[in-house]
């Protein structure tokens, strides 16, 4: 396997998510995704009942770490902020679809393009 191959991404949550002890989990790492989780989603009676949970439940099963967490539930990932969902959907989708972590921007000032690195560790 090339060693340039990663399977796994480290990544801060802009907010975190709050345990009920009381600490704040923000960095974890996200694995890409496989066939059999896109059919344990589609097989899940929560998701089949209510299609919006699909998230919650595929995020549980790529994100391998949380803070001290592991392993994550849907049900623990209800307790997030919408702003740290967007940012794991994001995440997410550019890792898997589009094999990236890159993101689009342009210059306000020159208009000029380029791609930045969708902060995956914290950087700013």
């Amino acid at each position: 396997m090339s060693e340039d191959f990663r399977s796994e991404f480290p990544f801060t949550l802009p907010r975190g998510l709050l345990d009920d002890q009381g600490q704040l989990h923000k960095k974890g790492m996200m694995r890409l995704a496989t066939a059999r989780d896109e059919m344990a989603v589609q097989n899940d009676s929560r998701v089949q009942e209510n299609p919006a949970y699909g998230v919650l439940v595929m995020l549980a099963r790529v994100i391998t770490r949380l803070g001290t967490l592991a392993p994550l539930t849907p049900e623990l990932l209800e307790s997030l902020f919408t702003r740290d969902i967007g940012y794991l959907r994001e995440l997410y989708n550019r890792l898997n679809q589009q094999g990236n972590a890159h993101i689009p921007a342009q210059c306000p000032y020159c208009s000029n393009q380029f791609a930045v690195e969708l902060a995956l560790s914290g950087e700013s």
